[in-house]
């Protein structure tokens, strides 16, 4: 039996009509405008919010994307809903979007769990989280001109440690290395307010809230633009700063160091290139999510 993940965010999140969702994106990514020399991303940082409030910044990251020379496409998202430790592989082999289907690189997830470090991820568990899902219209859209050309491949992150991530890294290095594969990592950034039970800023005590979440995050960013994994883990337990997707960006990062440990003369530049918040803080009792959008370039 083929398993498809159903669209399950569909409806709500984004919409489920193919018409409406084709011209949303279409507008935000022809608005969106990066520096060239951001774009034939090999990994990119992408927002998982409702695309009304994300939907922006996200194209910034995908028009990075070169359609032309990109046959796989390694999805990683933090884990919302279900406890894990390390890293668990979606088990289906479809997955629905309003735009097309995408398609499961059935192969590489079988090379993937040869390395005996992927436990299952059960279709239940996997409708229910929407930070993979909510990359999955954006694919679709950015590849729909060869959209029988390549395939993709789903990983959960869970609780993954400097050290593991280290260890993953030995597994997504040769995939990182690979000229038709580019990583999309799932990430929103400062989740803020007493109902998120975080309520932290950066910068003088009177700096606008919304200011101070700001550079807080643009802290995180720094960190993560210089590539090292322990710069970002270092500032994540002196901020504790709510990055859903820090998991996933570690791994992203420690994947990186391992590349330019083993491919002599490697180079690579990760940028953010567009920030948002969903709303401007101004009260104490003012919550916001924030997003980033950033490209990664290697040049071997």
């Amino acid at each position: 039996m083929v398993l498809v993940r159903r669209a399950d965010h569909a409806g709500s999140w984004y919409s489920s009509s193919k018409t409406k969702l084709d011209r949303e994106l279409s507008d935000w990514l022809a608005a969106a405008t990066p520096d060239t020399k951001h774009y034939s991303a090999k990994a990119i940082i992408s927002p998982h919010a409702g695309l009304a409030y994300c939907g922006k910044t996200g194209a910034y990251g995908f028009k990075c994307i070169n359609p032309s020379t990109t046959t796989r496409i390694i999805v990683l998202g933090p884990s919302h809903n279900k406890y894990l430790t390390g890293c668990a592989l979606s088990k289906c082999v479809k997955f629905e979007t309003p735009l097309y289907d995408l398609v499961a690189d059935t192969a590489t997830v079988k090379e993937l769990y040869k390395s005996e470090m992927f436990s299952d991820f059960e279709v239940q568990d996997d409708e229910t989280e929407h930070s993979l899902e909510m990359q999955y219209p954006y694919i679709a859209k950015v590849m729909e001109n060869y959209r029988d050309a390549f395939k993709i491949v789903s990983v959960i992150v869970g609780d993954v440690t400097l050290d593991l991530g280290r260890k993953y890294a030995k597994v997504f290095q040769p995939l990182l290395a690979d000229p038709g594969t580019v990583f999309v990592v799932s990430s929103d950034f400062c989740h803020w307010g007493s109902r998120f039970r975080y309520c932290h800023t950066e910068g003088p005590p009177d700096l606008p809230i919304w200011r101070g979440i700001q550079t807080l995050d643009r802290m995180g960013m720094d960190a993560i633009e210089t590539l090292d994994p322990a710069a970002f883990e270092s500032y994540l337990k002196k901020t504790q700063n709510t990055i859903c997707g820090r998991r996933p960006i570690l791994l992203l990062l420690c994947t990186i160091e391992r590349h330019l440990e083993v491919v002599g003369g490697a180079r690579g530049t990760l940028k953010f290139l567009d920030y948002s918040q969903s709303s401007q803080c101004v009260r104490r009792n003012d919550s916001s999510v924030s997003y980033g959008s950033a490209s990664l370039t290697l040049d071997q």
